[in-house]
């Protein structure tokens, strides 16, 4: 299935049985509650707000959303919000985790604790998913905020959870993009280096599921007219559904971009890990945080 906009992803969302329990560690904050009962609203979540019960019913006061449908967790003064939101969600009461008014360090903490049983065996990455007028459906991109400089095996866990995540949603088989400077093999150039051997691993079955090609320039990603000037033979240039970025620094810089400079829509999540996790920049608007809940709740 192609997914031409996130309208498509809120309908198949709209469409489960149930919504999706999000379990909120330390929510406090206002875009939080703002993206969350806006969700709810639409039949996508159920909020389970984790934190200080006096102390979410003051802010759910301040914010005017005391009236609204929603279970709060109490984590009492002096203990960990997450943790607790990890409690929730090993307990089957919660579908997936989002960070509220916490730390990133304090958030990931108990998540990344094996005691805690999240970790499905491999890394947790980012994957960024995002509707960009210029590109002719969604496209995601990993890892922008997680692993800052993958060794090969850390790409090869980078695209099989990106992978999974795309075909929980509802991809068949994504087409994805080993993204470099360059689309020739540059010994001197190790990412080119890699992405030789991310299609070898391919090609023995190590990355199941989706079609993949690179070292690829990112002209050739996005235009098929580019692929064809330059004479490269890939069938999917231009029509890609996922790019997987050499390094973080990569891959933060390039969906600020489309964000700032393109007016791209879009959601970030963890995946990797046993629920999906909401974990967005401080400053992504209160649409972003929205559509972040979309896409968990598609993955879930």
């Amino acid at each position: 299935m192609v997914f031409k906009d996130f309208e498509t992803i809120i309908a198949k969302v709209k469409a489960f049985e149930r919504p999706k329990r999000v379990v909120v560690a330390a929510a406090y904050e206002d875009h939080i509650f703002e993206a969350v009962f806006g969700a709810q609203k639409q039949g996508i979540v159920y909020p389970v707000l984790v934190g200080e019960k006096e102390k979410v019913r003051e802010a759910l006061r301040k914010y005017g959303y005391i009236s609204e449908d929603y279970e709060i967790v109490d984590a009492p003064e002096g203990t960990c919000p997450s943790q607790k939101a990890v409690d929730v969600i090993n307990a089957g009461e919660g579908d997936f985790l989002m960070k509220g008014l916490i730390e990133t360090r304090d958030f990931l903490k108990p998540i990344v604790d094996k005691k805690n049983n999240l970790n499905i065996g491999g890394i947790m990455s980012h994957f960024t998913l995002a509707d960009m007028p210029s590109y002719h459906k969604l496209i995601a991109l990993s890892d922008a905020a997680v692993i800052i400089n993958p060794t090969l095996e850390e790409k090869k866990a980078i695209i099989n959870n990106a992978v999974r995540a795309l075909r929980s949603i509802g991809y068949d088989r994504p087409k994805v993009a080993i993204l470099c400077a360059v689309e020739v093999c540059n010994p001197k150039m190790q990412d080119t280096v890699d992405a030789v051997k991310l299609v070898e691993m391919w090609e023995k079955g190590e990355i199941p599921d989706c079609d993949l090609d690179g070292p690829l320039s990112y002209d050739l990603v996005m235009s098929s007219e580019s692929a064809k000037t330059k004479g490269v033979d890939c069938p999917w240039c231009g029509d890609f559904d996922l790019i997987i970025v050499p390094q973080m620094n990569t891959g933060n810089i390039l969906i600020k971009a489309w964000h700032y400079s393109a007016g791209a829509k879009m959601a970030g999540i963890i995946v990797g890990a046993r629920v999906p996790i909401v974990l967005t920049s401080r400053s992504t608007d209160t649409v972003g945080k929205y559509l972040s809940l979309v896409t968990a709740a598609a993955c879930c």
